[in-house]
């Protein structure tokens, strides 16, 4: 149980937005609170999407912290399903088949990819089978059913009662041409079922309908508002959604601010408050564009966890949500490295520093024990092995399967398995995916300098001594003194115990770009003791005869 004194003093971001949620119910006399999340189908569910679901409920688990957990919540993720098919997204198959639906309903969309009752239903699907399989405890609602349900009728009425006021604030965000036609609803066409956008010719509150002309046959038809007949424009629709649902807590993009604006203004029209939230930044691809689910740039949720965890992919989220973010593969070893590593620190920390670790936030409050394995020998330890560990094993292994991986493992920690450490051989499997995908294509060797050669020949006598050891910190006590006597720090600013220089980061970059082909690499004595001193020195053996290199640039001109 935490001191609730630290737990009002939380400073990390999902406190704080909690604590709006607090002084909202003070306010408001709410005996509930409901955050939503919004989606909208027209392309294939992106990280973006999961990531306004993993932030929501981490602030959602922050307030059940802040209250108990005696205040009820319900978190919303909504589809805008029934919104007209205006474009062809270009990553998507039958585009002939698509082309022909422009203007319907999303669920009305035939599948391109034949799966599903419409292309709606498809993208909903693939949204929910994410959020299931990462254990997000949510309701899903359907636009299209919320409509046709009847469950928007009340506030659809009452935004036909108040149709000037909802137009007096509309209006002056339009340009001039469309403040012409402009009408918040849309009536359902029934006889092509296109969603219409055209002016209307008369409104009847008392009786709930809209009385609208088709522009193409010029025929009129009167439209009730109700039962799925018709449906508002986004902005309105958003603040009628707000209304309807009681919705206290929506986060948006940073591109949305205005429209949030506008569409709390009109739930207040409505006689509501608008929900509490915040604007976080956009995603950018490798170039530095913004995502988008038409172009199909930036990451999809299945390609972050071909090659990462759903644990980094929430890290990811959690860090800098007001910070436009690279949103690329190269981020993905970086990511899972930090999560294994705030897991480990969780262990450590007092309450006050554990509400500030990502880790209390991605696992609502309960972390798992980190995964560690166990070496052998005098001055066996537990540790973790990182996946960046991973990475560069593979690459001086030539693993291409884990099974090899998991032999050295076994070597350096005999009592790990596969079974024993499933979080493990998750990162295993994915390491050598990441490897062969990304890293081994990027890799340059570079052959050694003179005095860097008469180093790495001393490295290779110095381990001699130690064949068979897996003591990390012995290990590194030799690839340190070797450091020190070639490359000493004669800056000053690092040094030893006993008071003798430190190491250049000159030696670490040389066992780095020589060794393994890598600007940056691992604590060299853990690689080591995971590796095998013998094969350790084989692999200098070889980068010394060139042989390194030279396998490389085979590689290379076979792709």
């Amino acid at each position: 149980m935490i001191d609730p004194d630290v737990l009002r003093s939380a400073t990390a971001w999902p406190f704080e937005e909690a604590r709006k949620l607090v002084a909202r119910l003070e306010r408001t006399g709410k005996t509930e609170v409901v955050f939503e999340t919004g989606y909208g189908p027209s392309g294939l569910p992106h990280i973006g999407t999961f990531g306004e679901v993993a932030r929501t409920t981490m602030v959602r688990n922050a307030f059940r912290a802040l209250t108990n957990d005696s205040v009820p919540t319900r978190l919303v993720a909504f589809s805008d399903d029934m919104d007209g098919l205006r474009k062809v997204p270009e990553n998507l198959p039958n585009q002939e088949l698509l082309r022909g639906a422009l203007g319907l309903p999303l669920t009305r969309v035939p599948d391109p990819f034949g799966t599903h009752e419409s292309f709606g239903h498809h993208n909903n699907a693939r949204l929910r089978a994410f959020l299931d399989a990462f254990g997000f405890e949510y309701e899903f609602l359907s636009s299209t059913q919320c409509y046709a349900s009847g469950r928007f009728d009340d506030t659809l009425r009452l935004v036909l009662e108040r149709y000037d006021a909802v137009m007096e604030i509309m209006l002056p965000t339009l340009g001039e041409e469309r403040r012409a036609t402009y009408s918040p609803f849309l009536p359902i066409h029934p006889v092509t079922g296109i969603v219409m956008q055209v002016p209307m010719e008369e409104r009847h509150p008392q009786k709930g309908t809209l009385v609208w002309r088709d522009p193409e046959t010029g025929e009129r038809y009167e439209t009730p508002v109700t039962g799925g007949h018709a449906k508002l424009q986004w902005k309105p629709d958003w603040a009628m959604r707000w209304v309807a649902l009681g919705v206290d807590y929506e986060m948006a993009g940073k591109d949305l601010i205005d429209s949030v604006k506008v569409s709390g203004a009109i739930a207040r029209a409505l006689g509501a408050e608008p929900p509490e939230g915040f604007n976080y930044e956009l995603f950018l691809d490798q170039n530095g564009q913004k995502i988008s689910k038409s172009k199909g740039n930036g990451l999809t949720i299945d390609e972050w966890l071909a090659y990462g965890t759903p644990e980094s992919l929430a890290l990811y989220m959690y860090n800098r949500p007001r910070e436009a973010k690279r949103l690329f593969f190269d981020v993905i070893p970086k990511h899972v490295d930090e999560y294994l590593s705030f897991l480990e620190r969780y262990q450590r920390q007092d309450d006050k520093n554990r509400l500030g670790n990502p880790v209390w936030h991605i696992h609502s409050g309960a972390p798992p024990k980190p995964e560690t394995v166990q070496s052998e020998g005098e001055n066996a330890a537990a540790a973790q092995i990182t996946f960046g560990m991973l990475l560069n094993l593979v690459a001086v292994a030539n693993a291409e399967e884990p099974g090899l991986l998991w032999a050295f493992i076994r070597r350096y920690a005999p009592g790990a398995s596969p079974q024993t450490h499933p979080r493990l051989d998750v990162l295993v499997e994915r390491a050598v995916r990441y490897y062969r995908d990304f890293v081994r294509p990027q890799k340059t060797y570079r052959a050694p300098t003179p005095e860097e050669r008469a180093a790495l020949e001393e490295l290779d006598r110095a381990l001699a001594p130690h064949a068979g050891s897996t003591d990390a910190a012995a290990l590194q006590d030799v690839v340190y003194e070797v450091g020190r006597t070639h490359f000493p720090d004669t800056s000053g600013k690092s040094k030893s115990p006993d008071g003798r220089p430190g190491v250049s980061q000159t030696w670490f970059a040389t066992l780095y770009q020589v060794l393994l082909g890598e600007e940056r690499g691992p604590r060299f004595g853990s690689f080591v003791a995971l590796y095998g001193v013998d094969e350790t020195r084989a692999l200098i053996e070889k980068a010394l005869s060139g042989a390194l290199a030279r396998e490389h640039e085979a590689f290379l001109a076979s792709r």
